[in-house]
């Protein structure tokens, strides 16, 4: 790995649009800068049995012009809610889309910010999760919130969507929501995909 210059060197790594705290992702990027050429898939071997089980190196490869980070324009989240029907969901997720714009609060580390946590909303639909069962059942519902967020300063997070769906529609998951990161890169905003950052490096 290379190091920078100066009396207190640190390792060339940077971090690409991580992920928030609280957050499991199938998407995070980085880029290292090496000292010497190496093979991308023995570096891939040999990082991934660095790490502790559960964080795995997909990929690796030698990266071609341009920058990764101008590259992830959007991520697609899946928000796991369990105790809500996928239909009350469906209907919230449509009247924070109706909106042209919902002020949501965060603290930060300047004190309390406001902003708008509905424009960056590309798409957003609510499905119920495979396999669970419906109210009618007797079972527990649980829906499937999918969103796709384009990036922009300062950062919409999943949870300032929620924020959003209880402002306009009430709603309150009985229980912590689950989040994961499906994707990061490039958005088609005509169709709302987000597409695989690394295809300029594969090529």
């Amino acid at each position: 790995m290379a190091y920078s210059a100066g009396f207190n060197p640190h390792p060339k790594v940077s971090y690409a649009g991580a992920a928030a705290t609280g957050v499991a992702s199938e998407a995070e990027y980085l880029e290292i800068g090496l000292a010497r050429r190496c093979d991308p898939n023995d570096l891939r071997a040999a990082l991934d049995a660095s790490l502790p089980p559960g964080l795995d190196v997909l990929e690796i490869v030698e990266a071609a012009e341009g920058s990764l980070a101008d590259r992830l324009q959007a991520s697609v989240y899946e928000i796991r809610l369990d105790g809500l029907a996928a239909e009350s969901v469906a209907a919230a997720a449509a009247a924070l889309m109706s909106r042209d714009e919902v002020a949501v609060q965060r603290m930060t580390k300047n004190g309390l910010r406001t902003f708008d946590a509905r424009g960056p909303i590309v798409e957003m639909d609510a499905t119920p999760r495979a396999g669970s069962s419906s109210d009618q059942a007797g079972g527990r519902p649980c829906a499937i919130l999918r969103v796709v967020i384009r990036h922009v300063v300062p950062a919409v997070r999943p949870d300032d969507v929620l924020v959003a769906l209880h402002e306009v529609a009430d709603l309150v998951p009985p229980v912590p929501p689950l989040v994961t990161r499906l994707a990061q890169g490039p958005l088609n905003v005509a169709t709302g995909d987000v597409a695989d950052p690394l295809v300029p490096d594969r090529v």
